[in-house]
């Protein structure tokens, strides 16, 4: 190990060393160079812990860091083996642990602030430790290996030994700790479990005991335990059987059997993100749904905390706060943070409460009392948080978030949080130094100018960003150039500043003037042939020349290229003579130049004299290459290496070279860093700064002045900065020269490029020219990291940050475009031209192809010799042709899939079948039957079936001789019952259908082969019963199918029939001329099922595609039938004929219904003008036409009936065999029938056969749990027996510690025997006398005042050690009583020290002995358990085979009942316990009885039915004629009293009612028209008063207004006159003139009242008299 600061060990040092065995060479002055860390920046993972109140470490790469939060000074552990892997720390005792990744990997134990080792803890861990733990009290140390061990293991670190170890197969674990109160207790936890593990002390022996936790659901609930295994409770079902485990149903045996759980059993639970013990040994489980969990660590109990419910004003108030919360939050555009749903990361305890956090970034404290919290914030980060770590003083609170910031919180000030640390928790990409100086910046792909205070930083996305880093805490943005769509991999400027050299992919190099002054203006760019694998720049400051090296991947050789070019100043000043119109270097004016190299490199440097170094790839060498003639091999191409150089290192490496090319650098895989002498190639110095389980380094970056290097890991997220510890002077002057000189020649132009840099306004980011808008606060985000200033670009993560849009033009667009208008500004005025000839001679194409289209076929010209531009048109059809060979090839590939397909359903669904599935259907009806389609028995099969007969045929031949070699007298009833049973097997249809279980016997199947029912018990039984039944089911089938063909083939001759009936049925049809359907019956597909395996030219709905011989061959075709129909209508014989005696040569009978007799000629004229002969003619005409009409119809009458009688003998024999097959239906019906009797059958035996396979899997895993316990058991017994051995060793040591304890207070008064008896009285009670705090009591306080707890030897040591000091005070002279000699107090003194030691070592011993004896109770308890299990098992397998034997001998026995013979009230099965068996003939006997009984009822209850019956016809008649009663007389009383109107008198009288009613409604229209004519006029006249009325209102109101003056004068008059009257004495005047008043009001009261009271009665007058005329005239 190294430690910064530290002076150096004599001798020489590791890597010396490594680097002598390697095989590597030392140079003359090794004594005098080393490399020695400065710092290092970074942390890998988020592993912290306080070693102190005040220091936190953290593990980074390689090293340990330690930050001091007050000072912020950072300090350095190197682990020289590697990357530092599992890390704990134990701040109570300041010291650290942490493992190394090789191979068997060592635990490191170191104390702090000295960092020395303190010991080494070897395991029998191979590959690496995931975790360790330190324990808040003790020397002990928990640790957890990875695969593939899987060890928990706990160690006494300080003594260097393992105390005990558990190993855990396939657990990955998360985090593990100490219980703080009770170091015997741990808590391991992984991602979906939480296992506690007790530590367990016999004296010197410890164990581990596992106590696994069941954790709640993913809601929250706890789901109760099922017990697999052991089911609680046996079914007695006789017919399912017994009730197993679930792991015996599934048959598994052995370990998985107790462990097998179904899926639908399986709820997932909670997954525990963090943990934090309390001081009462319970832990707060924060999961990730969002729960926390309390968890006892003594009964493993889990409780759920719930939030404490808030007050009403309480809950407004934390509503508005978060609705607050959530504006603010959305102002910043963020992401809304879910308070509710939140899940926990980190936590810690302290005894205020609990703080807890998680990825919403806010630190929240738990006040929690019992099972409720209440909650609060305390601050709030804004990064998700990982870790919360408490300071050894519990003042300070460490949070670390998940992107590497570090923030302290103080808990007592309850402020802020502070940030401490920030950090990148990614890897650093790239690192460069800041010129001039020795700051640093670090980023992804970039470079430092060196000629300026800028930064270049490429991103994937083709992104060049320029920072001004001025002021380095806070750089800026101030250009950015797109360069191309390729991403930018490397960045590399000149040592004079001038040049930025940009290498992206596909061989691309861009060329930049790296001046702000320029504004970073883009040169030109370099295409190289093949991949650049590295890019190097080396500057000639003399000749103001700069060479560009880059090293090539050639694929085709094994073999490196090489490509310089060089590149001028002149290249910034005259820019245009350089490049091309496209921005591409002119290769002449670069003098590019090319070599070949004879190996394979992965990187390369040059010197100054044409020597390049080069890092081989395929062996582990440097290669050093002279670029001259000399070196060349035959092939004048290729270079030779001149040396080789082994490298000492692994894998992949590059090289560096330092800025006065005299150092270089090889870095690799491995991690360790080597420095050669250039020109020597010496080792100067090398450091293993980084690892291979890292990947080892990913740059190195020399200092300008030489006295620093930055180097960057791969993958561990370390950047260590190097200096020279010790080298040559001569080095240094030379660095140092070099760095004058070329500060010289950069001072010219940094003052004044950096004023311009500054001028620059920074760039703003356009939020619609990028496709992710970062704001820009981001890009000022600044952290000092040491002594050095670190400017970690986190705000220029390009990578991933911002990406250019599609919108953007990159800088080669720009030159395209830019050529592309050249071009077209250029040639306008050809482009003109060409254009205006195009159109002139499409116009003339045109019209040609116009008059192409007017002249006749025979010279009309093909489209094609139109077309002017052959070629293409040749290179269309081409591109047409390869098209439709693809697609062919397409379709070919399909149709030979489908093919496949086709052959292999074919093969499965139809060839494999001997008997094809067909269906035969009615004719009339849509009915159906099917066959079976059967498979061909396999070979294997029918040997199976032979087998089966011929031990069926050898048991019976063996029971015909038994019972032939019996006598009959002596023989018994068994063998009886066994002749009984072997004559029903042996005789055919002899046993009863009842008793076999199956009707098979009557449709083909042979029942007698069959073993009987009840004799099926062993296994090899009911396997060949399965067989044979298999067996009857195929004959079954055979039979049927042999009946569907029978009828098949009868279905097919009846169409033939029908077919052949048709024939003459159409000729009937054709004779009497009538247009009538003909029923032609045919096969349909289902019954001819081959017809679908071919397809028809009538299915296929496409063209079907022919070749140009099969076009050719059918026109020829077409050719010759268009011939032979031209013949055969040109033949002179048929004309003939046809005009002759109409096509025939002879009259049939069937032609009679076409002759017809021709009428006579003078039938055209009129009847009177024909002559006698005429006459005479036209009778016999009419003679013979009738006589013809007669034939005709008796002809006709003839087809008719003909045709009738046909259509009946078709109907009758197609209904016919319509029955035939309603027949086969109710065949195959019965057939099914009889195939599912077997069929269950073999399902019953299947199972029965499957109940006894579990019942066998259940024996297995038993016996297999039942060896398990015996061994534990055997093995807690001999726990036991040591125990009790040890405790009665241990019992006679603590009898004789207690003895000596005896014999000297015995020998107290022998020993002072010489003292005077009064002080020797004073002096005993000072001897019992003892301090305040006892050391069992400090015992107790260390062991953490827990049960099964006791102190440890160190305990005890410590505690004699504080008591001795105790007494101390009591062995001052103070207490010594007077006239006592001092000698005599100093041997008292001594012994009541050697007393209390006595005292003390029996109290100890006897906490040992209580701890012994504690622990052979739990081993016994153990041992009692086991015992009780091991009961349990034999109990189980006992009823097992109980179980066994009762399942093969109450077998399931199936019968035939009839229908209606057994009736069930349920669907339950009844129990057939108590059942018997009685004969038919009774049953059937009964039967009739109770039908006959039945039938008398039932004829007494129809006769009583239909009496009833008419009783109800009569009343119901009755009752209707009441009611018709009752109708007619209402209707007759409504006659009389019915008033007639005027309008029904009229209705009555009149005779034309309606024309009255229409007369009066048009005189109602008339007076109607004149109501509204009158209307409209009163309308107009009240408007006119309306108006009126309105100037009225007008005139009023002003005379109102007028009079409300008025009226207030007068009110003044008034008051005036009421003063005047109340001063006056005018009461008496006023008394007289109210009572007056009053009597007038009086009498004005009495007269309403009667003029109310009359017009009352006259309204009743009124209305009786309506009422009476009414009455008197009712017309009216």
């Amino acid at each position: 190990m190294e430690v910064p600061g530290e002076a150096p060990s004599v001798g020489p040092a590791p890597e010396e060393l490594r680097a002598e065995a390697l095989g590597g060479r030392r140079c003359s002055s090794a004594e005098e160079a080393a490399l020695e860390v400065s710092w290092v920046q970074g942390f890998s993972n988020k592993n912290f812990g306080f070693i102190n109140n005040q220091t936190v470490c953290y593990p980074c790469g390689n090293y340990i860091l330690f930050l001091d939060i007050e000072t912020k000074t950072t300090s350095a552990l190197h682990c020289q083996t590697g990357q530092v892997g599992a890390f704990a720390v134990n701040g109570n005792s300041q010291v650290l642990a942490f493992s190394d990744r090789k191979l068997n990997p060592i635990i490191y134990i170191y104390n702090f602030p000295e960092l020395n080792k303190l010991t080494e803890l070897k395991g029998n861990a191979q590959l690496d430790y995931t975790l360790l733990a330190f324990s808040f009290t003790g020397p002990y140390l928990a640790s957890y290996s990875s695969i593939p061990e899987f060890v928990l293991s706990v160690w006494n670190w300080q003594e260097n030994i393992i105390l005990c170890s558990e190993s855990q197969p396939g657990v990955a674990a998360t985090s593990l700790s100490f219980n703080p109160m009770n170091w015997q207790q741990l808590c391991f936890v992984n991602e979906s479990s939480v296992t506690f593990w007790h530590i367990e002390k016999n004296n010197d022996e410890h164990h581990l005991k596992q106590n696994p936790v069941k954790l709640h659901d993913g809601q929250g609930s706890v789901s109760p335990h099922k017990e697999l295994f052991f089911p609680v409770s046996h079914s007695e079902d006789s017919y399912y059987g017994p009730d197993l485990p679930v792991s015996a149903i599934a048959g598994l045996v052995g370990d998985e059997a107790e462990t097998f759980m179904p899926r639908n059993y399986i709820r997932p639970s909670v997954h525990p993100t963090a943990h934090c013990w309390t001081t009462t040994s319970e832990i707060y489980m924060g999961c990730k749904e969002g729960y926390v969990l309390a968890i006892s660590a003594e009964t493993g109990s889990v409780s759920a905390l719930q939030q404490k419910p808030l007050p009403e004003h309480m809950r407004k108030m934390s509503d508005v706060v978060s609705y607050v919360r959530r504006e603010v939050q959305k102002k910043k555009g963020g992401k809304l943070k879910d308070l509710e749903n939140r899940g926990f990361f980190a936590m810690a305890f302290c005894n205020k409460g609990l703080y807890a956090a998680g990825s919403e970034g806010m630190l929240f404290f738990y006040d929690i009392k019992g099972l409720q919290y209440e909650m609060k914030i305390c601050a709030d980060i804004l990064q998700p948080i990982s870790s919360l770590i408490f300071s050894p003083d519990y003042t300070t609170l460490l949070v670390v978030t998940d992107q590497g910031t570090v923030y302290t919180y103080k808990p007592a000030h309850s402020g802020e949080a502070v940030k401490l640390l920030d950090g990148c928790s990614s890897c650093f990409l790239a690192a460069d130094f800041l010129t001039p100086g020795d700051e640093y910046c670090v980023a992804t792909a970039m470079a430092c100018c060196p000629s300026s205070n800028s930064v270049a930083v490429g991103t994937k996305m083709g992104l060049i960003y320029f920072l001004d880093v001025t002021k380095v805490e806070a750089p800026r943005v101030v250009h950015r150039i797109f360069l191309s769509k390729f991403p930018v991999l490397s960045l590399h400027y000149d040592q004079s500043g001038q040049f930025l050299i940009t290498r992206t992919t596909e061989g691309y190099i861009f060329i930049l003037d790296a001046r702000p002054s320029k504004l970073f203006q883009v040169l030109g760019y370099v295409v190289l042939a093949d991949e650049v694998l590295d890019l190097s720049v080396v500057s000639d400051l003399k000749s103001d020349l700069v060479e560009v090296v880059a090293l090539l991947n050639v694929a085709e050789v094994q073999r490196a290229r090489l490509e310089i070019f060089c590149l001028s100043s002149a290249l910034t000043t005259d820019n245009e003579k350089y490049v091309n119109e496209q921005g591409m270097l002119n290769a002449s004016a670069i003098k590019k130049e090319q070599y070949d190299l004879d190996y394979p490199l992965s990187s390369a440097v040059r010197l100054k004299d044409n020597i390049v170094y080069g890092y081989c790839n395929c062996a582990p060498f440097i290669c050093k290459y002279h670029l001259s003639e000399e070196n060349m091999l035959e092939d004048p191409s290729v270079f030779l290496s001149e040396k080789r150089t082994p490298s000492n290192q692994f894998g992949s490496g590059f090289l560096c070279l330092s800025p006065n090319s005299r150092w270089l650098a090889s870095a690799a895989k491995d991690g360790v860093l080597f420095i050669y002498h250039s020109l020597t190639m010496d080792i100067l110095a090398q450091k293993h700064c980084h690892s291979y389980q890292g990947g080892g380094i990913r740059s190195i970056v020399f200092s300008l002045d030489g006295k620093f290097i930055l180097v960057n890991g791969e993958n561990d997220g370390a950047l260590v900065c190097l200096k020279w510890k010790k080298i040559n002077k001569i080095e240094v002057k030379e660095a140092a020269f070099h760095w004058q000189s070329l500060l010289a020649v950069l001072n010219k132009s940094t003052l004044n490029e950096n004023v311009v840099l500054k001028s620059m306004a920074e760039w703003q980011f356009d939020p619609e020219s990028t496709s992710e808008s970062i704001p820009q606060e981001k890009f000022k985000e600044a952290a000092l990291k040491s002594s050095n200033v670190e400017r970690t670009e986190e705000g220029v993560n390009i990578t991933s940050s911002y990406s250019a849009s599609s919108n953007d033009v990159t800088w080669m667009g720009q030159k395209i475009q830019k050529v592309i208008r050249e071009e077209t500004q250029r040639f306008a005025n050809q482009k003109k031209e060409l254009q205006m000839g195009i159109k002139k001679l499409r116009k003339t194409i045109q019209k040609m192809m116009h008059e192409n289209e007017q002249v006749p076929d025979i010279e009309k010209l093909e489209q094609q010799e139109f077309n002017l531009d052959v070629e293409e048109q040749e290179r269309a059809q081409a591109e047409a042709e390869q098209e439709v060979a693809r697609v062919r090839k397409e379709i070919e590939m399909e149709n030979l899939a489908n093919r496949y397909l086709q052959d292999v359903i074919k093969h499965e669904c139809w060839d494999a079948m001997c008997v094809k599935g067909r269906a035969v259907k009615c004719f009339h009806m849509a009915h159906e039957v099917k066959n079976y389609s059967l498979k061909k028995r396999s070979k294997e099969e029918l040997e199976t079936l032979e087998k089966v007969l011929q031990l069926k045929k050898i048991a019976t031949a063996d029971l015909k001789v038994r019972k032939n070699n019996v006598e009959i007298e002596s023989e018994t009833i068994l063998s009886k019952e066994e002749g009984e049973k072997a004559e029903e097997v042996m005789a055919d249809g002899s046993a009863s259908y009842c008793l076999v279980g199956s009707l098979s016997s009557q449709y083909g199947g042979d029942t007698s082969i069959l073993d009987h029912q009840w004799d099926l018990h062993t296994r090899e039984q009911k396997v060949n019963q399965i067989v044979l039944l298999k067996d009857i089911i195929y004959k079954v089938k055979t039979a049927f199918n042999k009946e569907f063909d029978i009828v098949a083939r009868q279905k097919e001759q009846e169409i033939a029939r029908v077919k052949e009936r048709n024939l003459r049925i159409r000729e009937i049809l054709a004779q009497l001329d009538l247009q009538v359907e003909v029923w032609e019956p045919a096969l349909t597909n289902d019954e001819i099922p081959e017809r679908a395996l071919t397809v028809q030219d009538s299915e296929i709905k496409v063209e079907k595609y022919l070749t140009q011989q099969e076009r050719e061959k059918a026109e020829m075709l077409a050719k010759l039938e268009m011939e032979r129909r031209l013949a055969a209508m040109d033949n002179e014989r048929l004309r003939a004929l046809n005009d002759m005696m109409g096509g025939v040569l002879e009259v049939k009978k069937e032609d009679i219904l076409k002759m017809d007799i021709p009428p006579p000629s003078f039938i055209s004229k009129p009847e009177h003008v024909w002559n006698d002969e005429e006459k005479k003619i036209f009778r016999e005409h009419e003679k013979k036409v009738k006589e013809l009409n007669e034939e005709k119809e008796n002809y006709r009458r003839a087809l008719e009936n003909e045709l009738e009688k046909l259509e009946a003998s078709i109907q009758e024999t197609t209904k016919n065999f319509d029955e035939t097959v309603c027949r086969l239906s109710e065949r195959k019906v019965k057939s099914e029938m009889v195939i599912y009797q077997e069929e269950l059958k073999i399902v019953n035996l299947v199972y029965a056969l499957l109940l006894d396979e579990e019942l066998d899997a259940r024996e297995a895993g038993l016996h297999n749990f039942l060896m398990k316990k015996e061994k534990e058991k055997v093995k807690t017994a001999k726990t036991i027996l040591t125990a009790k051995n040890k405790i009665e060793a241990y019992t006679d040591i603590y009898e004789n510690a207690v003895a000596e304890e005896k014999n000297l207070e015995h020998g107290f008064t022998k020993e002072f025997a010489g003292v005077p008896p009064d002080l020797l009285e004073e002096l005993f009670q000072l001897y019992k006398r003892r301090p305040k705090t006892t050391m069992t009591e400090m015992l107790l306080d260390r062991a953490g005042l827990h049960r099964d707890c006791s102190g440890s030897a160190e305990d005890y040591k410590h505690a004699l050690g504080l008591l001795m000091k105790a007494m101390d005070e009591l062995d001052s002279r103070e207490h010594m009583p007077n006239g006592l000699d001092l000698s005599i107090w100093e041997h008292f003194c001594l012994a009541r020290r050697s007393k209390m030691e006595s005292e003390e070592l029996v109290k100890w011993k006897a906490l040992t002995l209580a701890e012994m004896e504690a622990f052979l109770q739990r081993r016994t308890d153990d041992n009692e358990k086991i015992k009780s299990e091991i009961e349990d098992i034999f109990q189980e397998l006992t009823w097992l085979k109980e179980e066994k034997i009762k399942l093969r001998l109450n077998l399931t026995v199936q019968f035939l009942l009839k229908q209606g013979q057994v009736e069930l009230e349920s669907t339950e099965i009844p129990d057939y316990t108590d059942a018997i068996l009685i004969n038919k003939a009774v049953i059937e006997e009964l039967n009739c009885s109770i039908m006959a009984q039945a039938e008398k009822k039932i004829a007494s209850m129809v006769e009583y039915k239909d009496f009833s019956k008419g009783i109800f016809q009569l009343e119901w008649e009755h009752k209707k004629m009441r009611m018709q009663i009752e109708d007619l007389k209402q209707k007759a009383q409504d006659i009389v009293t019915l008033p007639i109107s005027k309008d029904r008198q009229l209705f009555l009288t009149v005779l034309n009612y309606d024309s009255r009613i229409a007369h009066r409604i048009s005189v109602m229209e008339q007076s109607l028209g004149i109501m509204d004519e009158l209307h409209k006029k009163n309308v107009k006249n009240r408007q006119k008063k309306i108006k009126e009325l309105e100037k009225c209102i007008s005139l009023k109101e002003q005379e109102n207004y007028e009079l409300s003056l008025q009226l207030k004068e007068m009110l003044v008059s008034v008051s005036e006159r009421r003063h005047i009257f109340e001063a006056a004495d005018t009461q008496h005047v006023s008394e007289k003139i109210a009572k007056q008043r009053y009597r007038e009001i009086l009498k004005q009261k009495r007269l309403r009242g009667l003029v109310k009271e009359q017009e009352e009665q006259f309204e009743i007058l009124q209305a009786e008299a309506e009422r009476l005329r009414s009455g008197t005239f009712p017309v009216l």
